[in-house]
Formats: structure tokens, C-alpha cells, sequence
């Protein structure tokens, strides 16, 4: 069974809904056989300076007084605190993801995915360095497994995985998706939003059950065949045709 998720770095929602779904993932009794692949969404595309997310700049872009602004932080806090993730409310920066995303698909290629982004969410959101600077992209790499030659040389090549990253968002287009954090499990199976465990935990139950129909045996209680064992039924004798003599 496979998962994708579309989720972007600059995304509070996405930092806490990945946290509770992979505590739902943890707790499925089938999660060695279900594939989670991310996705790529700029929030953001066309951003082309890093900005302050304070919250003076969050009242502005939200139509919030400072005090509303700050509000609505201090509970984004709360509840990433709550799933076990570090949060500082007072500073975080926010620019364009998308050299971030294209590290992201190179760490794929790599195996290292699941680390580099799992180090992104942290750098952007528990650290006071900015994760728009190209330096730490690159020791957060380094430190996820990646060769740092390699990370060099796609920040440097603007189209290294760029292609990679506009089909995702193509996809997610396609699928009506318009925002983040987004899951898509089975093929068929849409989530919108940092749900809750709980809820992630239905979900997954729920494509695996449909993804393998309960099987229902005809003729159980009048089987001809072979056990585990190699203990076979014995056919009952056949009785002779009416009309005929038995064989002298």
C-alpha cells in the first residue's frame, strides 16, 4: 500500500499532521508494507525574497491585529509541542521552497528522503538559523547522509530535479489539491489537513481492508483436497451404474 504526501517546508500544518500521521503509521500492524512517498507543493511559488513570519508580518498578511497574530502562533506551539516537536514562536523566516523540494528529490534517489526531510521541518521551525540559507540547506544534507559535493552541485544547477518537482505539483493540481498538508493513501484515499492520529490510523484500516476483500470459503464443510500436512481426502467408493453386473 502506498502514501503520498504533498506537503511543503514553510507549513506549520504539515510540520504537526506529518508527526501524528507517522505515530499512525508506527501503530498499523501492516506499516512494513506501506510505502510513503512525499511529494512536493510550493506554498509560495513565485516568492522571490526570504521574509520575517513574525508577528507583526503575520497580522499583515492575515488581516489579524498583532495580538491575534502572535495568538494564533503561540497554538501552532502548543500542539506541535504536543506531538513531540520543537516550535519557536518568535522567529522563523519564509522565502521559496524550492530548492529545498529539489534537495528533497535528490535525497530520494538516495534513500535518505524521510532524514532530510525530517531535518528541514526541524531547521525551519525549531532552529533561529534560516533554512533559506544555503549553508545550513547544505550541513542539514550533509548531516541527513548526502555527499556534499553532490548537494553543491545541484543548489548550483537550477534544473537538477526541477522537472521532478513541477510534475508533483502538476499531480497535485490534477487531483484539486490547493492546499497542505494533503494524503493520498491507496490511490484513493484523499486526507486534507493535519488530521488527527486517530483519524490517520481509520484511514489506513480502512484502504487495507479494501485493498484485500475478506475472502469467503464456498464448500467448507464438503471439501475434497489436501491439508498442510499432505493429509488428502479419500474419494467415497463409487457406486456401480444401475443395469450393470458387477465385474466376476
Amino acid at each position: 500500500m502506498r502514501v503520498d504526501i504533498w506537503s511543503d517546508i514553510s507549513c506549520p500544518w504539515c510540520f504537526i499532521g506529518k508527526a501524528r500521521f507517522k505515530k499512525a503509521l508506527a501503530a498499523f500492524p501492516h506499516r512494513e508494507h506501506v510505502e510513503v512517498v512525499h511529494r512536493s507543493f510550493e506554498l509560495d511559488p513565485h516568492l522571490t525574497e526570504t521574509r520575517s513570519t513574525t508577528a507583526p508580518a503575520h497580522a499583515k498578511k492575515y488581516g489579524l491585529n498583532p495580538a491575534q497574530a502572535r495568538a494564533a502562533e503561540e497554538n501552532l506551539g502548543r500542539l506541535a509541542r504536543r506531538e513531540g516537536l520543537g516550535y519557536l514562536v518568535d522567529f522563523r523566516d519564509h522565502g521559496n521552497t524550492f530548492d529545498l523540494h529539489r534537495l528533497l528529490h535528490l535525497a530520494a534517489t538516495r534513500g535518505l528522503e524521510e532524514e532530510l526531510l525530517a531535518l528541514f521541518y526541524e531547521g525551519n521551525f525549531a532552529s533561529e538559523r534560516s533554512i533559506y540559507d544555503p549553508e545550513h540547506q547544505v550541513e542539514l544534507a550533509v548531516r541527513a547522509g548526502l555527499d556534499e559535493v553532490e548537494v553543491r552541485a545541484v543548489l548550483a544547477d537550477k534544473l537538477a530535479y526541477a522537472k521532478k518537482v513541477r510534475r508533483d505539483e502538476a499531480e497535485a493540481a490534477q487531483l484539486g489539491v490547493t492546499g497542505v498538508p494533503f494524503f493520498l493513501v491507496d490511490g484513493k484515499y484523499g486526507v486534507a489537513g493535519a488530521q488527527s492520529t486517530e483519524a490517520f490510523a481509520e484511514v489506513l484500516d480502512r484502504a487495507w481492508a479494501d485493498g484485500r476483500p475478506h475472502l469467503v470459503i464456498v464448500g467448507a464443510d464438503d471439501q475434497a483436497g489436501c491439508d498442510a500436512d499432505g493429509a488428502c481426502d479419500v474419494p467415497p467408493p463409487r457406486t456401480a451404474d444401475r443395469g450393470t453386473a458387477p465385474a466376476a
